[in-house]
């Protein structure tokens, strides 16, 4: 069965990406451009694959800790919280800019939704540099012409004061 989607896919290099297992293996995160075609609005931004959170622990599950570690020997606390991964909403999201948000909301049919992926991103720290490089190389804050609509690198550097 082909997949068929109800809101814009993401495409890289002219391949539909619908999974983590259809980019490189060690993948953190990507750097994407949303499109917005009938107005030509454009948005770079970063997005991680997985979220990472401290999840903490019932009654229940720190006593089945505690026992556990009771029969291993081992002495000390027991942890109140437990990291947990989960895959992040990377397939439906179109990105954090309140226009963007707004526009998605009000139009995710896909068809009007160009979502690409710029480059596949290994680590925390070069996503966030990449993002900044993929803005500054556009020149996104100086150009008034640009359709792009990131108002601010790294919150920092804003469009306003080149105004």
């Amino acid at each position: 069965m082909k997949y068929m989607p109800t809101t814009a896919t993401w495409s890289y290099q002219g391949r539909v990406i619908t999974s983590i297992s259809d980019m490189p293996k060690g993948t953190y995160g990507f750097i994407y451009e949303v499109i917005y075609k009938p107005t030509d609005t454009r948005y770079i931004g970063k997005k991680v694959l997985f979220f990472e959170r401290n999840k903490r622990l019932g009654k229940k599950a720190s006593e089945a800790l505690r026992e556990e570690r009771a029969e291993k020997g081992l002495r000390g606390r027991v942890p109140l919280k437990q990291k947990v991964v989960s895959e992040s909403d990377w397939v439906s999201y179109f990105g954090s800019q309140k226009e963007i948000l707004t526009l998605s909301k009000e139009d995710n049919s896909g068809k009007n939704w160009e979502k690409r992926i710029l480059q596949f991103v290994p680590t925390k720290k070069l996503l966030t540099y990449y993002e900044t490089k993929y803005l500054f190389k556009n020149g996104i804050l100086e150009d008034k012409d640009s359709s792009h609509i990131n108002d601010n690198i790294l919150g920092k550097f804003f469009r306003k004061d080149f105004d």
